[in-house]
């Protein structure tokens, strides 16, 4: 199972480059699944797997000029103080059992992955979903910025990567091209930039609990995986219909969410 899982750590990597997001959705259950992981582990380790491995295509999308800094700072602040208060201080205070109904007792592992498989839900909607219009362009227009909206935006999804391990980009990039009117190359090389920022922040938060056992072996070896993952992604954009992929990709999430949630509850 480990050398499945080592090799289904590309596909974290590529699913990042293609469609600039979508790393933490397989990141979870790969390490809870094939590593054999407690949840809340996992969640910790998929923040530093996939800010890592954000962060590599985020500096290689700036080289290209697919990066809207001021946008990623606005989005950012609140994003990683939100996630940081989440992994330090939140998830360490949830129970280690929840609730008990008849025979069926609600762990914290339990109640994290279906709230992931909850997640997954969102995002298979979002990117299955094409809300673009024909005759919007890739072409950089002026940004325009509604601040407060992504403000609070990036809180909400701060706090999500916090509970989750889940860098979000199904929500950033959206946000980006609402509320900045980045172009879509823009934003997903800014969401890039975000997750990295804010996931990385948040694995902090668990590396100074001295309860959380971190397998640096494992975690090291998982990222530079991913990271080789990352630039076939980029370099698959070139022939590789990226909306396609993501509607693609959005039925497997799909599929992953209720296997989950059916997998947890039964």
């Amino acid at each position: 199972m480990e050398i499945i899982g080592y090799i289904a750590s590309i596909f974290i990597g590529i699913s990042l480059g293609l469609i600039g997001g979508g790393g933490s959705i397989l990141t979870v259950p790969v390490l809870v699944y094939l590593f054999g992981e407690s949840a809340e582990v996992s969640t910790a380790y998929s923040l530093f797997i996939v800010g890592t491995t954000a962060l590599v295509g985020g500096i290689r999308n700036a080289t290209m000029g697919n990066v809207n800094y001021k946008t990623a700072v606005v989005f950012t602040i609140p994003a990683f103080i939100a996630v940081y208060l989440t992994r330090a201080y939140l998830v360490p205070a949830i129970p280690s059992e929840i609730a008990t109904i008849g025979s069926f007792t609600l762990t914290k592992d339990i109640a994290i992955m279906v709230f992931f498989a909850l997640v997954m839900l969102a995002a298979s909607i979002s990117m299955i979903r094409n809300k673009r219009k024909d005759g919007e362009s890739d072409e950089d227009p002026q940004p325009q910025y509604n601040i407060p909206a992504i403000i609070a935006e990036g809180t909400v999804v701060g706090v999500l990567t916090g509970i989750v391990g889940a860098g979000g980009g199904f929500l950033i990039i959206p946000a980006l091209v609402l509320f900045a009117k980045l172009p879509m190359k823009k934003a997903v090389g800014t969401s890039l930039l975000i997750i990295a920022a804010k996931s990385l922040i948040g694995f902090i938060g668990d590396v100074q609990r001295p309860d959380l056992y971190i397998d640096w072996t494992l975690l090291l070896t998982v990222t530079t995986i991913a990271v080789a993952g990352i630039f076939i992604g980029i370099y698959l954009t070139k022939f590789i219909d990226g909306k396609k992929l993501k509607k693609g990709f959005g039925w497997f999430v799909l599929v992953m969410a209720i296997y989950i949630i059916l997998k947890q509850v039964l």
